[in-house]
């Protein structure tokens, strides 16, 4: 079996046989539409009781929605040379194996299914589906891109997806993030989601003892001796842009959350939307 039939066998498995209950779903579609609070009356969908406010208020409180309508999900990979790289797999396989999850999940919803590939442009675009063959589609194109040397520019990214998409939608950005993207604009049109992709030896290399290293975006070759001292400064810095990072996004509103190449991304992504 290849790896791409090994991620997408997996994938639906977990979102068609495990993710069962309550939750059918990653995430749920109401949230679009929502106009007001009232106090629950007899008859109401109990799914829309606003607990929060219900156990403030001591009695319940149901959100009203104008309609339940079909959401319009994008998913957009930014395959940046960096994400080459893994101590088990490569980051690049743990996004193709998010997007899948991400993908059967917004099918399953009934769901219209948009992906995108970007670097420093826009490399990729699977136009509007809810067609089961768009996940085989998106995921193959993730796993065969070929991201060395490729750099990312946020900005352009989140230019092109504010002039393309009139509808107001779920955007949900996969990445590394080792830069700090500015999505404010994006972010007021949109709901926008960032997973953050990372690999432990990013946040925290062993020693080494002295070393070359090539950057995959780049191609540059760093020498030098990567002691104690110099690995804990380096991670120090990661800290310190990954605080930077996440000040950004809850400044502009936008969840996040980080998943690691040997997290179960199911788990992870289920944490993140089921608050939805």
């Amino acid at each position: 079996m290849s790896k791409l039939q090994k991620i997408l066998v997996r994938a639906r498995r977990q979102v068609f046989s495990e993710m069962v209950g309550n939750n059918p779903s990653i995430f749920q579609g109401e949230g679009y539409d929502f106009i007001e609070l009232r106090e629950y009356m007899p008859g109401d969908d109990i799914r829309h009781i606003d607990w929060n406010i219900t156990a403030k208020m001591q009695k319940p409180f149901i959100k009203i929605f104008r309609e339940e309508r079909e959401l319009n999900v994008v998913v957009a990979s930014v395959l940046n040379g960096s994400v080459h790289f893994g101590s088990k797999k490569f980051k690049q396989e743990t996004i193709a194996e998010i997007v899948a999850l991400l993908s059967f999940s917004t099918l399953k919803n009934g769901d219209l299914l948009s992906s995108y590939i970007f670097t420093d442009e826009m490399k990729s675009f699977l136009k509007p589906s809810k067609k089961i063959n768009q996940v085989q589609k998106s995921v193959d194109e993730i796993l065969n891109f070929y991201a060395i040397n490729e750099k990312v520019d946020f900005k352009a990214m989140a230019d092109i997806l504010y002039k393309r998409l009139k509808r107001k939608s779920l955007v949900i950005i996969v990445g590394d993030f080792f830069e700090i993207p500015d999505f404010k604009l994006l972010a007021k049109k949109h709901e926008v989601v960032a997973i953050i992709v990372r690999d432990i030896l990013e946040e925290k290399p062993p020693k080494m003892g002295f070393s070359s290293l090539v950057d995959p975006e780049s191609g540059a070759v760093l020498e030098g001796d990567f002691n104690s001292s110099s690995v804990e400064s380096y991670a120090k810095k990661v800290i310190a842009h990954d605080r930077q990072l996440y000040e950004t996004f809850r400044k502009h509103q936008i969840r996040f959350t980080k998943i690691y190449t040997t997290s179960t991304a199911s788990v992870e992504l289920r944490r993140l939307f089921e608050g939805r």
